[in-house]
């Protein structure tokens, strides 16, 4: 299915493995593909989100404010330190053995596009009903791509995720929004 991505709908998926990992969730949600189809200003899901007032840092907030943001340390350093594991000690030795910051740079890529560090951030249910959707939108409109638009088809038609309840409390009624990004489309 990926084949048939056009670059801003690719983009749109890289961008919102790298929220998921920004605000230190566990998984790609609708939300992070909303924020990474945001995080394109150019591109027609930006453009059309933005006519309405919703761009990448409201759309950031309100899924910080729903969701939350878990802290970079999310371990729970008490429990650890119950088995006499202490973090703060750990930090400072990877620091001294890496450099101030090792443990909080982004993961680096290979020629391959293999991840060298960090780790892989999966996508729940709902986001890979929103590809699959965005897949169907694509064929229901004859186009043989999928484009930033049609993920945002995607998120409109699973209409229960987070990217959802995100839009509607933006003020923006899903119908309009979903005629006018078909109108875009073309």
């Amino acid at each position: 299915m990926f084949e048939r991505f056009h670059h801003d709908a690719r983009q749109a998926v890289v961008l919102a493995q790298e929220n998921a990992r920004e605000l230190h969730h566990d998984f790609i949600g609708t939300e992070h593909i909303l924020l990474g189809l945001l995080a394109q200003p150019d591109a027609l899901s930006a453009r059309v989100l933005g006519r309405h007032g919703l761009d990448h840092d409201r759309a950031r907030q309100s899924v910080v404010r729903l969701v939350g943001q878990k802290p970079e340390d999310a371990l729970d350093a008490d429990a650890l330190e119950s088995i006499g594991i202490d973090l703060s000690a750990i930090r400072e030795k990877v620091e001294a053995a890496f450099g101030p910051g090792a443990l909080d740079r982004k993961p680096r890529t290979n020629r391959r596009v293999h991840l060298l560090g960090g780790h892989h951030v999966p996508f729940n249910s709902r986001a890979k009903k929103v590809l699959e959707l965005s897949l169907r939108e694509a064929i229901n409109l004859k186009h043989k791509h999928i484009a930033d638009g049609h993920i945002l088809l995607g998120i409109l038609r699973e209409g229960e995720g987070l990217a959802s309840r995100v839009i509607a409390d933006a003020g923006i009624d899903s119908a309009a929004l979903r005629r006018e990004i078909v109108s875009e489309l073309g």
